[in-house]
């Protein structure tokens, strides 16, 4: 007997992005570029490296591969970096805005207080007509 509902996945993608934008704070990139500058924000850019070098940055962002984060911002973790103070109001962003929203949800369920990303991500930012930079 073929049960093919038996592989069906427990929740699709939409419906985790979903769950997830309900429940963070979505910044747009009018909204995190009057933020920049201010020492308790920091812009944290979660995309692969690849990303950085082809696409370019947003200046003052502060790179954080997507898969290291959480390890990065625990102050538990071997792999703990200062510089992901969760004193801080961090702003996330990806490509779109789909890593950063699922990110944002999990720093916000490690507890940190002031999490947000940027909607629409990299590609928002940049058809906004905010300045990039290359990747150096």
């Amino acid at each position: 007997m073929n049960n093919k509902s038996a592989t069906a996945p427990v929740i699709s993608l939409t419906r985790l992005l979903e769950n997830a934008r309900a429940e963070i704070t979505e910044k747009t990139p009018q909204e995190v570029h009057q933020l920049m500058g201010q020492d308790d924000v920091l812009l944290i850019d979660i995309r692969d490296i690849r990303e950085l070098t082809r696409e370019g940055v947003i200046p003052g962002s502060y790179h954080c591969p997507r898969g290291m984060l959480e390890f990065w911002i625990a102050p538990d973790s071997p792999y703990h970096k200062p510089a992901l103070s969760p004193d801080k109001h961090l702003i996330l962003h990806c490509a779109s805005g789909w890593r950063s929203a699922l990110a944002a949800k999990s720093l916000q369920d490690m507890g940190c207080p002031r999490v947000s990303h940027l909607a629409g991500g990299f590609t928002a930012w940049k058809e906004s007509g905010n300045k990039v930079e290359e990747k150096t």
